[in-house]
C-alpha cells in the first residue's frame, strides 16, 4: 500500500515538473520580462556593404568588433545603453570612454524570442543615424539575453570593389553576436 502511495506521489511530482517546463517553454515571457540593467558583451566582424542587388560587397578587409555595454530595460519596450567598443583594433569613433548617447526599443514574445533596435544619437562616439537590429532570445528566467545582429546601418564607407558606397547604400553586412546578463547587486565585496 505504501508503495502505491509513493508511486502516485512520485508521479504527481514528475507531472508538476513537466507542467512547469511546458509552461516556461510555452511562453511566460513578455516585454516586462526584461527590466533593469544587463551587462552585454559582443564580438563579431563588419564585412562590407549590402548593395541594391542584395549582395554583400566586402570592404578591403573585414573589421573585428568587440564591445561591452550596459543596457537598462524599462520593462515597457524601451532601453538606454552605454557602450565601449573596439573596431579593427581601434576604439570605436576614436573615443576611449563609454558612449552614453544611445537608446532603443525592444519587444519580447510569449515564446521568449524578440527583437532589439539600437539607435546612436548625435554627440556620441558613433555618428547619428547608425542603427543596429538584433533578434534575441530571453533565457534563464529573464536573466540572460542571447542575440545576433540581423541588420546594421552605417553612416559612411565604400566597398573594396567600388560598386557600393554609403550614402546611399548604408546597410552593412555583419556577423555579430551579443550576450547580456542581468546585473545583480549583492552588497559590497
Amino acid at each position: 500500500m505504501n508503495t502505491k502511495r509513493l508511486s502516485i506521489a512520485s508521479a504527481v511530482v514528475v507531472l508538476l515538473f513537466a507542467l512547469n517546463d511546458t509552461a516556461q517553454a510555452g511562453g511566460h515571457c513578455s516585454t516586462e520580462t526584461l527590466r533593469g540593467p544587463f551587462s552585454f558583451i559582443g564580438h563579431g566582424e563588419i564585412l562590407g556593404l549590402i548593395g541594391a542587388d542584395g549582395q554583400l560587397h566586402p570592404y578591403a578587409a573585414p573589421s573585428i568588433l568587440d564591445d561591452v555595454a550596459l543596457v537598462t530595460f524599462d520593462g515597457m519596450g524601451h532601453f538606454s545603453r552605454t557602450d565601449f567598443g573596439m573596431i579593427g583594433g581601434l576604439p570605436k569613433g576614436g573615443k576611449t570612454t563609454f558612449d552614453p548617447v544611445q537608446s532603443g526599443t525592444y519587444a519580447v514574445n510569449p515564446d521568449c524570442t524578440g527583437t532589439m533596435h539600437i539607435v546612436y544619437e548625435a554627440g556620441g562616439a558613433v555618428p547619428a543615424g547608425v542603427e543596429t537590429d538584433l533578434n534575441i532570445v530571453v533565457a534563464a528566467e529573464g536573466t540572460l539575453v542571447e542575440s545576433v545582429v540581423y541588420r546594421a546601418v552605417t553612416a559612411g564607407g565604400s566597398s573594396a570593389d567600388g560598386k557600393v558606397s554609403c550614402p546611399p547604400s548604408c546597410e552593412q553586412g555583419v556577423q555579430e553576436s551579443f550576450e547580456g546578463k542581468k546585473v545583480g547587486f549583492f552588497g559590497f565585496r
